[in-house]
């Protein structure tokens, strides 16, 4: 391979690069390459060894398919974000490897990560206080109480693995984090400059895409991969052209143009490609603009949303305190390399999609998928519609509701008393023919009617626009004007405001604007992810008891990036994505069943109407409060400290020592089977024979489906298994918590009291057992197949395991004895995932599916052509045998995507893959 290496000269010192202009001047066509493919190059043509990388590899990206190939990519990060939900699995799986390294007699100091990570805690704070000034003390207290076995193990990798860094908690989310101070636009490390690239165990990961920076989320596995050393391989993407033109008109907010670009690239289809933004239009875009359309790459699909850096992102870094060495280095590196966006660029897309932002309206997305947005002015029609769907029920308009309440319920109405004596509380639940639904609460002085489509959580949270000081100043201009006229929001509705960072309460305060979302109860409960990751915490005790009795579909409105089933609260059936000036107004409304642009909010004191228009604010009014509020010097003074942490962590007592210290008693941390006792070679690849179908699913299966990251019940099986370990309810934490042990996380697999299971009878984590035909727990049933050596297949539609970067979604599916996943099509991710663990990922031939093919789940599955030997894209045959006997044949295809994907097949994993290679070598 040709040398095309260069060097470059910046105030921060002389680097060698890789120089895509040398590489140009010989292919001429790179020019009309992408951003996103030349920094692909780039990265190939530094990291050639023509063995991990091969002449094959940069054939590819030179001579890149508009349209996408099945030829590899190799992919080496300069390092790797990490949160603690998938962090501490991670650490886990790399302590457990070292541990194995140790007991074979090995040097366990030379398990460390190669490349730098950087672990942030966001994801454990959980909105237990709300609406008062001590909610977010009382929420770390509980958060330490709860974590301080996760938190010893992530203190104890801060010091026994070399370049691991970590975030304490409480200092922000993950991908705020990396906009404002990890992400450096351009990387000089050992004598080179090069673009900064990264992976992140987070799905969101591509937030930082807005910055100029390639990264997208991985699950657990390819992280820890990643982080030991080893190339992430993926097909040649196509890349979708995303055309900006115009200007958001007054009154739009980042969150109605990133609703819209979420309904289109998804309808469009960009599964598994890159989108990279072009056009007039990113003139207008500010960095925080920018990334919060990137933030949302998950709910398109794709892989990354990739803003080259241009004079915006320069302007950004500046402000957000990057020195003027680092920001030489940016534009005279990217200057120099083809990698500045000037605007007149002539690139080859695969397709060019088309947004003006002009057009824009008022949004929501909702109830249950991102994707599904809603312009404002139409919710109120709507919801009848969406009430049908979610639970089957007719709609009756708020006014039909408040006349038949008033007029006492009469006709067919039903009353049932329903007092909890112990809160000295009355609710009284009254249904009509219709199926309507009204509660009549009563608390103290106060009395209040909750009904169907009664917002019981408004939140201010999540990384995709805390980060993005137009509309959290906006929201604070909303409440000071709300309070103006005298207004606040309906009692039943749980509020909470949860930044991505410090410098957001910061910029709050300067404006005097932190004041006035307190007295709206937006006060601060925490610096994480909160509600947006499921750690919305307990509704009030009467309004749960409410929801239940009276089986009441009420909503969740908050600012995030995900509202699928059960995530956001079990209880919650519908849940709407909103900026966090709208979250605000619809939590004075109290409802959603409502148009915000014509129907008045609420009404004042002296019974006057107040409209949305009365309390919104204008763009220069905006702009003012950004321009007077947001100084560089508190990104300077929050990030100086960032890896201090409070006097929590730095008085927590952890390990010390090489090798971590199980231990047997933990209920949070164990270590995993994967691991112990493992051979120098892997068994050979088998046939599967006679295997009995786990769960046949629709389309649209999640990870939360599969994993879900928020509370369980005492009933479930993981509830059991804590309960009969000692622990109480109140400190069971959520799922997401006890990742770093696979008992709870095995039990928790399947588990969404949402799930679907079309062999089940009810909804929810059950099977039918085979061939007995008894319905139980899918944990309790895969335990009883696996002692009769049963193997177990799972039978899925299409997008199978959308959503998060969920490592435990196929962790869970592998200790659960799945061997194989036959579905439709898979999202990126959790096929990786899949592969990752050792398990088959296989789809239906083109035309056919489950349905098509008459499969229940009742029959017993036969795969043949593994043994046979393996190779990407290889049909295998299925025969699946009915309970009368009957045969039904058909052909899958093996979605495992390269040669290097197969090795990991054969080794059961690619953490054993490499663990295997650190053996022998």
């Amino acid at each position: 391979m040709e040398s095309f290496k260069s060097s470059l000269s910046t105030q921060k010192g002389k680097f060698d690069i890789i120089s895509l202009e040398k590489v140009a001047e010989k292919h001429p066509q790179i020019k009309k390459l992408p951003f996103s493919i030349r920094i692909l190059l780039e990265n190939a043509l530094r990291n050639y060894d023509n063995f991990l990388v091969t002449d094959e590899h940069i054939d590819t990206l030179i001579n890149w398919n508009p349209q996408g190939s099945e030829n590899s990519v190799p992919y080496k990060p300069a390092r790797v974000l990490m949160q603690d939900f998938t962090g501490v699995p991670a650490v886990v799986d790399i302590a457990a490897i070292r541990s194995e390294a140790i007991r074979k007699g090995k040097d366990g100091s030379k398990i460390n990560p190669k490349v730098p990570v950087d672990l942030v805690i966001d994801h454990s704070v959980q909105v237990d206080f709300f609406g008062t000034d001590y909610a977010y003390k009382k929420n770390v207290e509980f958060e330490y109480q709860r974590n301080r076995e996760r938190y010893e193990v992530l203190k104890w990798a801060q010091k026994a693995f070399k370049d691991f860094t970590v975030v304490p908690p409480g200092m922000g989310i993950c991908h705020q984090v990396n906009l404002e101070y990890l992400a450096k636009g351009v990387v000089a490390r050992d004598g080179w400059a090069f673009p900064d690239t990264l992976v992140g165990t987070d799905s969101h990961t591509p937030m930082v895409n807005g910055i100029g920076v390639v990264g997208w989320g991985v699950g657990g596995i390819e992280a820890e991969a990643a982080l030991l050393g080893q190339p992430i391989y993926f097909s040649s993407p196509k890349v979708i052209g995303l055309e900006l033109t115009g200007k958001l008109p007054e009154g739009i907010t980042a969150t109605d143009m990133v609703l819209e670009i979420t309904k289109q690239l998804r309808a469009y289809g960009v599964v598994g490609d890159f989108v990279e933004v072009f056009g007039d239009g990113l003139d207008n875009l500010s960095v925080p603009d920018r990334a919060t359309i990137s933030n949302m790459s998950p709910e398109f699909g794709c892989t990354v949303t990739y803003f080259p850096i241009d004079d915006q992102t320069i302007r950004y870094m500046e402000k957000t305190n990057r020195d003027a060495e680092q920001l030489d280095l940016v534009e005279q590196y990217c200057k120099a390399n083809l990698l500045w966006r000037t605007g007149n660029e002539d690139i080859e897309y695969s397709n060019v999609l088309k947004v003006d932002l002009s057009e824009l309206e008022p949004s929501v997305s909702g109830p249950k998928r991102p994707q599904d947005k809603i312009l404002v002015k139409d919710l109120r029609d709507q919801f009848g519609h969406l009430l049908k769907e979610v639970h089957g029920r007719d709609y009756i308009s708020i006014e039909e509701r408040e006349t038949w309440y008033a007029e006492g319920g009469s006709g067919t109405a039903r009353t049932k008393d329903l007092r909890p004596q112990d809160q000295g509380e009355d609710v009284e639940v009254m249904v009509d023919e219709k199926s309507l639904r009204s509660v009549h609460l009563r608390r103290g002085n106060q009395e209040y009617v909750l009904s169907d489509g009664s917002i019981v959580v408004a939140a201010i949270t999540s990384c995709t626009n805390t980060s993005n000081p137009s509309v959290m100043l906006g929201a604070g201009l909303v409440a000071r004007k709300a309070i103006a006229k005298g207004i606040d929001v309906k009692p039943w509705v749980k509020t909470s405001l949860a930044p991505g960072s410090k410098v957001v309460t910061n910029y709050l305060e300067r404006a005097g604007l932190l004041k006035d979302l307190e007295a709206l109860k937006f006060h601060v409960v925490g610096y994480g992810c909160t509600t947006c990751i499921g750690n919305s915490g307990p509704l009030p005790p009467h309004i749960e008891e409410a929801i239940d009795k009276s089986e009441l579909v009420v909503a969740s409105v908050l600012s995030g990036n995900r509202n699928f089933e059960a995530r956001i609260h079990p209880k919650i059936q519908m849940n709407f994505l909103a900026s966090p000036m709208l979250v605000v107004a619809y939590a004075i409304a109290g409802r959603v069943d409502i148009n915000l642009l014509e129907d008045p909010l609420t009404i004042d004191a002296n019974g006057q109407e107040v409209y949305l228009k009365d309390i919104w604010p204008s763009q220069e009014e905006i702009q003012q409060a950004i321009e007077m509020a947001t100084t560089k010097a508190d990104y300077a003074k929050e990030y100086a400290v960032i890896f201090d942490g409070e006097e929590q962590w730095q008085n927590l007592e952890a390990p010390t020592g090489l090798d971590y210290e199980w231990r047997e008693d933990s209920t949070y941390i164990k270590e995993i089977p994967f691991f112990k006792d493992i051979s120098e070679t892997p068994e050979p690849l088998e046939n599967i024979e006679n295997a009995r179908v786990l769960l046949k699913l629709g389309d649209s299966v999640t990870t939360d489906h599969i994993s879900p990251a928020g509370s369980f019940s005492e009933d479930s099986p993981a509830g059991k298994y804590l309960r009969s370990n000692g622990v109480e309810r109140n400190m069971f934490n959520s799922y997401g918590s006890r990742r770093g042990n696979h008992e709870v996380m095995m039990r928790g697999t399947f588990a969404n009291v949402r799930i679907n299971n079309q062999i089940a009878g009810r909804q929810g984590g059950y099977t039918n057992y085979f061939p007995e035909n008894k319905e139980m727990p899918v944990y309790e049933a895969a335990m009883k197949y696996l002692e009769s050596k049963t193997p177990l297949v799972v039978i899925a539609g299409s997008e199978y395991g959308s959503g998060s970067s969920r490592d435990w979604a196929a962790k869970g599916t592998q200790l659960l004895g799945v061997k194989a996943v036959i579905a439709s099509s898979y999202e990126r991710i959790h096929r990786s995932n899949l592969v990752g663990l050792g398990v088959l990922p296989l789809e239906f031939a083109a035309g056919e599916n489950a349905t098509s093919l008459g499969l229940s789940g009742k029959e017993t599955i036969s795969i043949k052509g593994i043994e046979s030997g393996l190779t990407p894209g290889k049909e295998l045959d299925v025969t699946a045998t009915k309970e009368d006997g009957n045969v039904v044949s058909f052909k899958v295809i093996t979605r495992l995507d390269s040669q290097i994907e197969i090795e990991y097949v054969k080794h059961g994993g690619i953490l054993q893959y490499v663990l295997r290679q650190f053996l022998e070598a």
